[in-house]
């Protein structure tokens, strides 16, 4: 990875893709080259017929162009008797030269094609190494729109316009040289306009360049805010938000509206004026053309040349402004790539430990701040996780509890203490061999828009179908499956959408035992599951992973009464550590929170008492 210092620029980093896929592109110029060659000679061709074959006056070719006709015996005047040769050379120019447009079209799409390739899978690849706090603050709408519009922008001017710089280039000098030979006076009169047009063009270059930016920025806004509204389908529905989102996206789709709205504007006014330019420079050539005729300064067949060659040497000029356009798009593009792919990855630790991870898990004097604001999120946190029991974290929001996780599975590192796991230091421990060990159930898990049994199974290559069951039986999974409307080989739908909250998170936990698990961590994971079924998970994990580190976040009593310890944070401290029945007789959070659940555990069981009361006295009435 470049540094900041080395990061190449835009330009440079699109001249290197075009490097690595030389070959095509080399094809590609030579037959641009050969499309140039065939377009001049046709109306040279045609000049050249109208005054030595038909009219008899000496031809303006150099000799070396005249040797090949000689050698054939092509005289004037057995051409002017086989004029079906001219026609049939100027068919063939222009079969040969479609044959080259084939040529030209088809390697520059390979290699456009092969670039794409390239940047779409460098992105990808570079998106996985790029750490949690990254993602954190990115909008994946707008990861995106890079990773998709903007290649697809490069790749649009890689196979049309590098192609046009070259044609533009040889059309320029080859005409200019051609008319200048013929006549040097009538070519100064033929070009009067192409400084004013190439200015132009350089003008319409600064300005939609800017433009553009703005645009592609904001359609990057625009599909974050049209990825959210997917994503969150289900709470934008339940609290009836539908009529907010459809203006906040009105709003952000009327911004890009007017940012296209600009651009196109600035095209609009670019080919409006060059028209006029091309058209003015066009009447002027031809006028002059026939002045210069009618005093017999020039022939016909040259006229005709010059209207003809003023014709190539204006479109390419004119097209200036299209390619510098695209170019600029391109450049931009390539500008919001490469924001992608050098932004620091996790670096690579060839040199980190792969313990086992079966010792305690010691925080030692742990502190963090979060590098946005610096705000202290743990103080000083110091406890132990005996290797093998089960640990249950309870504090309020914003106490500290999951960034304990993220700081467990190195998503951050901490800025004070250090974390252990039987004695090694985290940040000695290869980040890929923890997070491999280290099994996390989040309270809302991410599922994918496949079947039950590939949501499962996806933590292996080629998970076997006993182990992937058995996995969901440990997880309470297998009585919802089998009912679903076809078993496991039912889609959930994009994020898991078809299945309740407890289903999913049933299915997360069969995923997530899959794996290899030296430490487990239940993020809240099982609030959306009734106490029963909690109760059935945790004694089968306690039957199946014996010997596993366990790690609790929960607000149920019930589920951390369970716990061989219990740990309570308060304000990124710990204030409490100990039993259930050690701290439920200490004055704290803990025994609050515990007097409140069992009164309303108790109120909830005398309301089920009174009702079955009710309905027993009912039967006997009747």
């Amino acid at each position: 990875m470049p540094s900041p210092q080395n990061k190449p620029t835009p330009l440079q980093a699109m001249l290197a893709l075009i490097r690595r896929n030389a070959g095509p592109f080399a094809g590609a110029m030579i037959s641009t080259v050969m499309i140039v060659l065939i377009g001049y000679l046709t109306p040279l061709l045609l000049a050249e017929t109208i005054d030595c074959v038909l009219t008899g006056k000496p031809s303006a070719l150099p000799g070396w162009a005249l040797a090949p006709l000689r050698a054939l015996g092509w005289s004037r005047a057995y051409l002017a008797d086989r004029l079906w040769i001219l026609g049939l050379l100027l068919v063939g120019l222009n079969v040969v030269n479609g044959v080259f447009t084939y040529l030209k079209g088809r390697l520059t799409a390979v290699a456009s094609e092969n670039i794409a390739l390239e940047l779409r899978e460098r992105l990808y690849a570079h998106l996985q190494a790029l750490p949690f706090s990254y993602h954190v603050h990115a909008q994946t709408g707008d990861l995106i729109q890079r990773c998709t519009s903007d290649v697809d922008t490069i790749r649009r001017f890689l196979s049309v316009q590098v192609m046009e710089v070259v044609n533009a280039l040889l059309m320029i000098v080859i005409a200019l040289v051609i008319l200048l030979g013929r006549n040097a006076r009538l070519t100064l009169y033929s070009v009067v306009c192409v400084p004013l047009l190439f200015a132009f063009a350089l003008w319409y270059f600064g300005k939609v360049r800017k433009s553009f930016r703005e645009a592609d920025e904001s359609e990057g806004v625009m599909s974050a805010v049209l990825q959210e509204n997917l994503s969150g389908v289900r709470v934008v529905r339940a609290f009836g938000q539908q009529e907010r989102e459809v203006e906040k996206f009105e709003t952000v789709n009327d911004d890009y509206r007017r940012k296209c709205f600009r651009v196109n504007r600035l095209l609009s006014i670019y080919w409006g004026v060059g028209d006029i330019i091309t058209w003015a420079q066009s009447l002027l050539t031809l006028a002059v053309c026939v002045v210069f005729a009618v005093r017999g300064e020039i022939t016909v067949g040259t006229m005709t040349l010059f209207v003809a060659y003023v014709g190539q040497l204006l479109f390419p000029v004119r097209q200036l402004g299209r390619v510098l356009s695209d170019t600029g798009k391109s450049l931009i593009a390539m500008e919001r790539i490469q924001e992608i792919l050098h932004a620091p990855a996790e670096p690579e630790e060839p040199e980190a430990q792969r313990p086992a991870l079966d010792g305690d898990i010691v925080f030692d004097h742990v502190s963090f701040a979060y590098p946005d604001d610096g705000v202290p999120v743990l103080r000083d946190v110091s406890f132990t996780i005996p290797a093998g029991s089960t640990v249950a974290l309870l504090g309020g929001t914003g106490s500290g509890k999951s960034t304990l996780v993220y700081l467990l599975q190195r998503l951050y590192e901490p800025t004070g203490g250090r974390i252990t796991v039987g004695g090694v230091d985290l940040r000695e421990i290869d980040r890929s061999w923890l997070r491999s060990h280290v099994g996390l159930i989040l309270q809302e898990p991410f599922l994918y828009s496949k079947t039950i049994r590939e949501n499962v199974g996806i933590v292996r290559r080629d998970p076997e179908a006993k182990a992937v069951e058995h996995a969901a039986e440990i997880a309470a999974a297998s009585g919802f499956i089998a009912k679903a409307d076809k078993g496991w080989e039912t889609v959930v739908g994009e994020r898991g959408v078809t299945l309740s909250g407890g289903q999913k998170q049933r299915v997360a936990i069969a995923r997530t035992l899959l794996k290899d698990n030296r430490i487990l961590i239940f993020d809240d994971s099982l609030s959306a599951v009734d106490t029963e079924t909690d109760a059935q998970i945790r004694a089968a994990l306690r039957h199946e992973q014996e010997g596993v580190t366990t790690l609790i976040i929960s607000h149920r009593v019930t589920t951390l009464s369970q716990a061989d310890k219990i740990i309570v944070l308060e304000d990124g401290r710990v204030t409490q550590e100990g039993t259930h029945a050690q701290l439920s007789a200490q004055p704290g959070l803990y025994q609050r929170i515990n007097r409140i659940q069992t009164a309303l555990e108790e109120e909830l069981a005398d309301a089920r008492s009174a009702e079955t009361a009710a309905a027993q006295d009912k039967e006997v009435r009747a």
